[in-house]
């Protein structure tokens, strides 16, 4: 935790913990061993699984990486791998649920995926998050949210802070939503863990109420510290209670 108290000034304010269990649900983890660059064994996956219970969250909503140049997971894969999960969460009584859907990366493959209706969801509404390229915004961005709307999907874009290409251009993020997609933020890009610039962008999406979505992008234990830190900002306290937070929802 020594990066995340050096981050912070002594005149930031600090405030008691907040409790999750109102939140509910993590979205946006990597937790099912040896699938993509998340958790590496299923002993990890069960260390994770309990710091999370021990947050207050009662849900996770787990979502591998497809990307085909790195992470080529099919919906078996994962599938697969979270029923070997929960096997293992009912052998330790750990009392916590655990889906999987998956994070898309928008590339040619998935547009593919799309019309072959072979995506994994989550939500009643057939949420469907996908990430992008952080190094230019991709050129069929807006074609491929309408195909995923035709589809009958609910975008959902992953931790929309982090995409430098539009810290100024915020009328992109405006766009977005007019098109339909839902904006999740990882809990980390609070603590400045991402640098000072996606933190200040991610503060502003929080103080105009524009997410719906908060997520840890847990890939590691770090992540889970990362949390615990973000509980005492003045910030996340505001995030987490805003009412347009689906995550309690799901």
């Amino acid at each position: 935790m020594g990066f995340l108290n050096r981050i912070f000034s002594k005149k930031e304010e600090l405030l008691d913990p907040l409790e999750l269990s109102f939140l509910k649900c993590d979205l946006h983890s990597h937790l099912i061993p040896g699938i993509d660059d998340g958790s590496p064994s299923m002993d990890i996956t069960l260390e994770i699984l309990k710091r999370f219970i021990d947050l207050g969250y009662s849900k996770i909503v787990t979502t591998p990486h497809v990307m085909s140049d790195y992470y080529r997971n099919t919906s078996e894969i994962i599938i697969e791998g979270l029923n070997l999960v929960r096997e293992e969460i009912e052998k330790d009584k750990l009392q916590i649920e655990i889906d999987a859907a998956a994070e898309y990366n928008l590339e040619p493959s998935f547009e593919e995926l799309l019309k072959n209706n072979q995506i994994l969801t989550f939500g009643k509404d057939n949420f469907l998050l996908f990430e992008l390229s952080f190094f230019k915004e991709p050129p069929k961005l807006n074609e491929v949210i309408w195909q995923m709307r035709e589809s009958g999907y609910c975008p959902v874009l992953a931790h929309v802070e982090r995409y430098a290409y539009w810290h100024k251009d915020y009328d992109k993020i405006e766009e977005l939503i007019n098109r339909g997609v839902k904006l999740q933020l990882n809990i980390g890009s609070l603590t400045g863990s991402y640098g000072p610039d996606v933190k200040y962008f991610a503060e502003r999406l929080v103080k105009d109420e524009v997410i719906e979505f908060v997520g840890s992008d847990c890939h590691h234990i770090q992540h889970i510290e990362m949390i615990e830190f973000a509980r005492k900002l003045p910030i996340f306290h505001q995030l987490v209670r805003q009412n347009q937070i689906l995550n309690k929802n799901l």
